[in-house]
């Protein structure tokens, strides 16, 4: 019976995981990734001997998604409690039509996990792939971002408040910064994970006898996965790795999402995903101009750390092979990744196109009438009269200010105490936000510099 596929897109699946990554994880791959695992078997197996070479081929060729039914299997797996076994009862039966012979060597001397975990690891390393354009393309436009506007003055905003100066250029690098570091940890974590599953019914591989590391060691190589030094179907460390990485992943792409959806406010308005048909519109108002790739990622980031936190605790598994912790994990790590890459697609998308508006976020230092430059000059006076003196007196002129709805430069300016010490030029250079960035744009710099040549 043709293959029929349960994953078709649903309404929001092409809005909360990218195609790429819904076709790693469809039924249909999962399905070919426990296939593959058989068809390696089978290669592996004759490799050393245990069975002619053309038995292998008739497991192989019979080893391809298409000619298994998917609705079948779910219903199977229900009643088999996993879908290894109604799988491996479908390909013995399509082998046994062609090569009788050959169906005798099924899934030899493997278990159902066997066939479930690496099916499971073949589909990461896919997913793993299918986000590296991503990554690749957002650390780039975050670069840009960053080299641009170094030198783009914007108020930095601590507690939701204006605090002081910074530049548009360094919140890119701090986020360029943070996404490489998440990139590397995904990439070790991926490589960690990149592990054969094959120890047989209790991790010992009895059933071939003095065959099993050889058995073992060929089936590796077939898959090209590294050989870990025994079987881990107690042991779901790895995996769990992997999906906090992930977590830490979508995180970074909420702090991302969380300013950038901040920055586009309409009493803000300094910086905006791209515009287009369609986008982020309103239902009844048509002046809106939603932040819809934000609202992606923050989404995610409220719904990835509850799954990573269930991988978490479904790490004690029992004895040699568990009960319910490794059932949890099935649909809770294809989740993540599905999430992920939704998250990832969408903000690499309003990064790419964003619109930054550099004379809006110079009209915004200017909201507080100078407040934001108060610890410019309370440093400049304290280098005269001591730190606490000078906290006072610019406390006190930042009161008057805002009690007359005066300019804080005017304030001081007519201040005996601080007239005496700063000059009418003193307090004008003082009061141009360029000149209290600080390290800023060196900070910049840094960032750049830390990114490999061929990016």
């Amino acid at each position: 019976m043709p293959m029929t596929d349960s994953s078709t897109p649903t309404l929001l699946g092409p809005l909360f995981a990218s195609d790429a990554m819904a076709a790693v994880f469809s039924d249909a791959a999962r399905l070919q990734g426990m296939l593959d695992f058989e068809a390696a078997l089978a290669r592996a197996e004759s490799s050393v001997g245990l069975f002619p070479a053309a038995a292998a081929e008739s497991i192989a060729r019979a080893c391809r998604a298409d000619l298994f039914d998917i609705a079948t299997l779910a219903r199977d797996t229900a009643q088999a409690g996993n879908p290894a076994i109604p799988l491996v009862k479908q390909l013995t039966a399509l082998v046994a039509r062609q090569d009788p012979s050959a169906a005798r060597v099924v899934h030899w001397g493997a278990t159902s996990q066997d066939a479930i975990d690496t099916g499971l690891v073949l589909q990461i390393r896919g997913g793993l792939a299918a986000i590296e354009p991503d990554l690749q393309r957002l650390t780039a436009a975050l670069a840009a971002l960053a080299e641009t506007h170094a030198k783009t003055v914007m108020i930095g905003r601590t507690l939701l408040q204006q605090a002081v100066p910074v530049t548009f250029g360094l919140k890119a690098a701090g986020w360029l910064a943070a996404v490489e570091r998440t990139r590397a940890r995904l990439a070790e974590a991926g490589r960690a994970a990149s592990v054969l599953q094959f120890g047989g019914a209790a991790g010992t591989l009895a059933a071939l006898g003095d065959r099993g590391l050889d058995v073992a060691a060929a089936l590796a190589k077939e898959l090209d996965l590294v050989l870990p030094a025994l079987p881990w179907h107690g042991h779901r460390d790895r995996l769990v790795d992997l999906a906090a990485a992930l977590g830490l992943l979508v995180g970074t792409l909420g702090k991302m999402a969380r300013d950038l959806s901040l920055l586009m406010q309409t009493e803000v308005a300094e910086a905006f995903e791209p515009a287009g048909q369609g986008r982020g519109g309103s239902s009844t108002m048509p002046h809106k101009r939603n932040p819809i790739a934000c609202a992606v990622a923050l989404a995610a980031a409220t719904r990835v750390p509850p799954l990573v936190a269930t991988l978490l605790a479904a790490m004690p598994q029992e004895q040699e092979r568990g009960l319910g912790g490794w059932h949890a994990e099935w649909e809770t790590l294809p989740a993540i990744f599905l999430l992920a890459s939704g998250a990832l697609h969408h903000m690499t998308e309003a990064i790419a196109g964003l619109t930054v508006d550099a004379a809006r976020m110079g009209e915004n230092i200017g909201a507080t009438r100078g407040l934001v430059m108060a610890e410019a000059v309370t440093m400049a006076l304290a280098d005269r009269i001591g730190r606490l003196e000078a906290h006072h007196l610019v406390e006190s002129a930042c009161r008057r200010a805002l009690a007359e709805g005066a300019h804080l430069r005017d304030v001081l300016a007519r201040d005996p105490a601080v007239a005496g010490q700063l000059t009418p030029g003193m307090l004008d250079r003082l009061f141009a936000p360029e000149s209290y960035l600080g390290m800023a744009e060196r900070f910049v710099q840094r960032v750049l510099a830390t990114r490999p040549p061929q990016q």
